[in-house]
């Protein structure tokens, strides 16, 4: 089902939802877009890093783990992934289609913003 694409293999929604179905630890899913794109409509569980903040965090992602990028179309969260991929980071993945793409559950607001200093902010409110 996945492909690859400049070297970095491409994920689609189907694999998406079965690792949220069986509640997957790996690969961490990250979501890459604006704070209002994620506060519109974003899969629930899914921790924001904006893509401008991702080479401030570069020193705070576990070269050890795999991780899966996700953006509106899958172009920003594939160029976060060749980004990460030139920094040593191997095990990066992109969501082909990006949110343009998913039919699953979404939800709104800012359930999950990882901020610049790698502080989260978790939205408890439920």
């Amino acid at each position: 089902m996945s492909f690859e694409e400049d070297g970095i293999v491409q994920i689609k929604e189907e694999e998406i939802q079965q690792l949220l179905k069986v509640g997957a630890k790996e690969p961490i899913l990250i979501d890459v877009r604006e704070l209002e794109e994620y506060s519109e409509s974003h899969i629930p569980g899914v921790p924001l890093i904006p893509m401008n903040t991702i080479p401030s965090m570069v020193a705070d992602l576990d070269r050890s783990s795999s991780y899966v990028f996700i953006c509106r179309s899958g172009k920003r969260s594939q160029n976060v992934a060749l980004y990460l991929k030139e920094q040593g980071i191997t095990n990066v993945r992109n969501f082909a289609g990006g949110m343009l793409s998913w039919n699953g559950e979404v939800k709104q607001g800012l359930e999950w913003v990882v901020k610049h200093s790698g502080e989260l902010y978790q939205d408890k409110t439920e």
